[in-house]
């Protein structure tokens, strides 16, 4: 099957928000994390691909990031904005089930969607937070964009456990966007303040978790240090059709780290 990635956008809340399509079959929505740089097409360049060839995907790029606009007035960082976003993807797609994928603050996205809308068959989850877990150096590291190369290429590092895999491809990747003009002033407002914020705006409830009633899997790196594979550990706990993997020699970036597993998970999740 060819390979035919879309490019399109659509008006939110007077904000423009752009995301990808492909392929044909069972929808299944795609929503990136927000570490400095992160798109849907950084997110999931080693996975789009292969998902493509049995499902359509829609790789949406949440306000702030990749080709979406940014907010135009404070707080940046704002879940209550990013849940509407992905139900108004929801509503766009409008198709009566629905895969969905979310990746770090967006596995608690999807989560917080799955609690309340009936047409999400199943989530995939990777690097979950959603549950309390204690901010550490690697946490902040992540939350503050990188003024230089250099400083890309340790928060990358960051990111995922073996370092030879952050090559030129994947640098050159991040630094149009990283270095963009006022991407880094846009980037550390989001996160300003006490990091702590942003660890409780993201948990969920356990009432918002006893009513997911669909598959979930959670995939999570062992060697994840900024966010720890305890948050999954925890939401898995308290959904009633969980399954939780701890995959080894892979830290918060698993669709590029771990993508064979990845991958295995979504074809027999979305079935």
């Amino acid at each position: 099957m060819t390979y035919s990635l879309k490019h399109s956008s659509f008006d939110f809340e007077d904000i423009k928000v752009g995301y990808f399509t492909a392929g044909e079959g069972l929808p299944v929505m795609m929503i990136h994390g927000s570490g400095p740089g992160a798109s849907s097409l950084g997110n999931w360049s080693k996975v789009l691909k292969p998902l493509s060839q049995r499902y359509r995907v829609y790789a949406m790029d949440l306000v702030g990031f990749g080709t979406s606009d940014r907010k135009p007035t404070q707080p940046y960082f704002d879940f209550s904005l990013w849940v509407r976003q992905a139900k108004a993807m929801l509503d766009l797609i409008d198709v009566p089930q629905i895969g969905v994928i979310g990746h770090s603050l967006s596995a608690a996205i999807a989560l917080q969607l799955a609690s309340a809308d009936q047409r999400i068959r199943a989530v995939l989850t990777t690097g979950a937070i959603g549950a309390p877990f204690a901010v550490s150096d690697a946490t902040k590291r992540v939350w503050r964009s990188p003024a230089n190369r250099d400083e890309l290429v340790a928060t990358l590092s960051t990111l995922i456990h073996d370092r030879s895999i952050i090559d030129e491809a994947y640098i050159a990747n991040r630094e149009p966007v990283v270095f963009s003009p006022g991407y880094g002033d846009y980037f550390n407002e989001m996160f300003t303040g006490h990091p702590e914020q942003y660890v409780e705006q993201t948990t969920l409830s356990d009432d918002t978790l006893s009513a997911i009633t669909c598959p979930v899997v959670m995939l999570h790196g062992r060697e994840d240090i900024p966010f720890p594979a305890k948050t999954s550990e925890i939401l898995a706990s308290k959904i009633n059709h969980a399954d939780l993997t701890l995959l080894h020699h892979c830290s918060h970036s698993v669709a590029f780290e771990r993508s064979d597993a990845f991958l295995a998970a979504a074809y027999h999740l979305f079935n």
